[in-house]
């Protein structure tokens, strides 16, 4: 596609006459944005649970830019890499409309990843521990092999929840010292392969979707749910909320029942809407899994449901 802007070395300018925020956001999924907040809150949520010193806001706050940094650019590095299948399917997409330029987007995505690593930087310093650099780092390697290369192939519901469970990683990268590995291991992967589900769930939302694969991706998605039961006999000194089972089956429902509707009738709009409450039920099960080591105030990242859901009223988010 031929660039709308002249060949400089300089960003190119957001509010140029065939570039708008609105085009950015849509971009980027702006909604889906709260998601990734969502994962370093449930991970600074639990470590103040578990003693880490509540001094320690400034990396929290940076782990949290960190995170919107490194999302939002791996949404603009799948739109980059996916142009022409865009094109044939996705023509009101910004790219392929011609309202951002695919040099736009690539300038913005590499900023993205290097403000991401920046910040992730930066929190490790204030915190003395090198863990959120390299993490984020690792982090940056998953976004771009997913985006450019992994998300065409079988691995790619794999790859993707390999970048949720590494985000989940860094929300609790300025803690290490207070979970033991496997902690940290099982709730990432709880996270991760819920994301698995949702995005070969996903993969079709385009076009008519098989009945099948949607069912499998389904069952993933309940999987993490059971193995998220376990969550709060993983640490001995977790102050798990009386709620968090119950909270746990209204997350199955909130999620099953339009789910269930795709699975019966895969049809792109159906499969889209499932999408769409499967992505902000990260946002619960955050919340959820919160309420299981750090007690009812797990459920204040349910607040983060509010500007997606506001937003997601004129930006899409799949």
């Amino acid at each position: 596609m031929q660039s709308t802007h002249q060949t400089s070395l300089a960003l190119p300018r957001p509010f140029s006459s065939r570039s708008s925020w609105r085009a950015y956001a849509q971009l980027i999924r702006l909604p889906n944005v709260f998601t990734a907040m969502a994962d370093i809150a449930l991970g600074w949520l639990c470590s103040v649970a578990a003693g880490t010193p509540a001094g320690r806001w400034p990396s929290f706050l940076l782990l949290m830019a960190s995170s919107m940094c490194l999302y939002s650019a791996g949404m603009i590095w799948n739109d980059f890499f996916d142009v022409e299948q865009d094109q044939r399917e996705r023509p009101f997409r910004p790219i392929p409309s011609g309202r951002i330029s695919r040099r736009a987007a690539g300038c913005w995505g590499a900023l993205g990843l290097l403000l991401g690593v920046a910040c992730a930087w930066q929190a490790g310093i204030r915190a003395g521990t090198t863990g959120p650099l390299v993490i984020a780092l690792v982090l940056v390697a998953a976004i771009l092999f997913y985006d450019g290369w992994l998300k065409r192939t079988m691995l790619g519901p794999v790859a993707m929840g390999g970048c949720r469970f590494l985000n989940v990683w860094l929300g609790l990268s300025v803690a290490d010292n207070l979970f033991p590995v496997g902690v940290r291991v099982y709730l990432a992967l709880v996270v991760g392969l819920y994301i698995v589900g949702v995005t070969w769930f996903a993969r079709t939302e385009a076009r008519a979707s098989n009945q099948s694969s949607l069912m499998s991706a389904a069952g993933i998605m309940l999987a993490a749910l059971i193995l998220a039961l376990a969550v709060p006999i993983t640490l001995e000194s977790a102050h798990s909320s009386v709620l968090f089972p119950y909270l746990l089956v209204g997350l199955g429902f909130f999620i099953g029942i339009p789910i269930l509707a795709a699975v019966h009738r895969p049809m792109p709009s159906l499969v889209q809407r499932a999408v769409k409450r499967s992505i902000l039920g990260l946002v619960i099960l955050d919340a959820v899994l919160a309420t299981a080591l750090a007690g009812a105030a797990g459920l204040a990242i349910l607040l983060l449901l509010l500007p997606a859901l506001y937003l997601g009223r004129w930006i899409y988010s799949t």
